[in-house]
């Protein structure tokens, strides 16, 4: 149990650091929200909770390849956040995500990366 509340206390932490770290600065807030934290303390987790090369080498692959779909949240929602509002955009921005996601999927397929979850 000691363990499992380390883990979300650390996740938390870091979720919380970025939050705060951009209320000071715009920029420093989204450098340290594009570090890959959460991430490296997935596969930091899955290495010892797993011990297994290959899970976390896996889960590193599929990281990958799921960031590269998101990226064009990134430039919709800020062009959509005056015309739209916050949750306006966020709703958009989500549904654009979802798409690239499948698109995306379909597209990879083709060259052998197989990233269908259901």
């Amino acid at each position: 149990m000691g363990w499992l509340i380390t883990k979300y206390l650390t996740t938390a932490f870091v979720v919380v650091l970025v939050s705060e770290v951009a209320k000071r600065s715009d920029k420093l807030g989204a450098l340290v929200a594009a570090l890959p934290l959460v991430t490296i303390l997935a596969l930091v987790w899955l290495h010892v909770e797993t011990g297994s090369a290959g899970k976390v080498s896996n889960h590193a692959w599929y990281t990958f390849w799921y960031v590269i779909p998101t990226l064009p949240m990134f430039l919709v929602f800020p062009s959509l956040l005056p015309r739209l509002g916050f949750w306006g955009s966020l709703v958009v921005s989500a549904f654009i995500t979802a798409t690239c996601f499948w698109l995306f999927t379909q597209l990879v397929k083709q060259f052998g990366i197989d990233l269908d979850v259901l």
